[in-house]
């Protein structure tokens, strides 16, 4: 025992030498950055699933990475009937059935939701529109109209709110539509030009792009094209037939330039 205690004696003597130097640091020098304030984020979404609603899998990545980018999520949807009901296992209308977007949109947000009518601007730093069909549908008329499509009023008047406010706003896979319609002159991207054998099987739709006055930039799936000007970044998502991480990837480098300019 007197062989161990000459051993750690002298290491408890050096230890004690440091404790002044621990009790002059003060203690608010630990803590002497205040956290950043958290960006203030609307989502809107269109219903629930890909052919009549939002794009699940977007709305997820959408989340998910908000949610590491520490931004405070309110989830929209406007409390209005669908367009029609898609039976998802064969691709077909439900002829005889009829859903809400605000209700079915509440199941991606685990019943967190309010209705579009009472989204404002001043309340948010930023807002985002995932894809699906639903934004095709629900949220304009693109689906049926093309290039002479209407953009639900409530949509209409956010997109305005937010650009007219300088606070971005972004969209990927096919809502970008929305920004062209609405925002004449913006930059998008809906992808590629060309269906390149099928890995962009909604190529067309960047001509109906350029119709509605707007200008498309071809960008990769995993890219994000941002508009300074406008402040608007697009993503392609599921515009191309893709590996599902691919599609996480673009919609990640969306919503981090979207958080960068929000400026927090």
């Amino acid at each position: 025992m007197a062989a161990v205690r000459a051993l750690v004696a002298p290491r408890l003597v050096a230890a004690s030498a440091f404790a002044p130097l621990h009790a002059l640091a003060p203690r608010a020098a630990l803590h002497s950055s205040a956290p950043r304030p958290r960006a203030r984020v609307a989502l809107v979404l269109s219903g629930c699933g890909v052919y009549d609603g939002t794009e699940l899998h977007e709305a997820s990545a959408v989340l998910v990475h908000l949610s590491r980018g520490g931004a405070e999520v309110q989830i929209f949807a406007p409390d209005v009937p669908q367009m029609h009901v898609i039976d998802h296992t064969k691709g077909q209308p439900s002829e005889s059935e009829t859903r809400n977007v605000l209700t079915e949109s509440a199941r991606i947000a685990r019943g967190k939701i309010t209705d579009l009518a009472r989204l404002s601007a001043a309340d948010h730093d930023a807002a985002i529109f995932p894809g699906g069909f639903g934004a095709a549908k629900n949220l304009s008329t693109f689906a049926v109209d093309g290039k002479d499509c209407r953009v639900h009023k409530d949509v209409e008047r956010v997109l305005k709110e937010f650009h007219e406010a300088g606070k971005p706003i972004g969209l990927c896979c096919i809502a970008p539509v929305l920004a062209a319609k609405v925002l004449r002159g913006v930059e998008v991207t809906v992808g590629h030009e060309q269906e390149e054998g099928g890995k962009w099987p909604y190529a067309g739709t960047a001509e109906a792009i350029k119709a509605l006055g707007a200008k498309h930039c071809v960008k990769g799936v995993t890219e994000a094209h941002v508009d300074q000007k406008n402040k608007v970044v697009t993503t392609p998502a599921f515009m191309c037939e893709t590996a599902l991480h691919h599609i996480h990837d673009g919609i990640g480098a969306m919503v981090k330039k979207v958080l960068e300019l929000c400026g927090k």
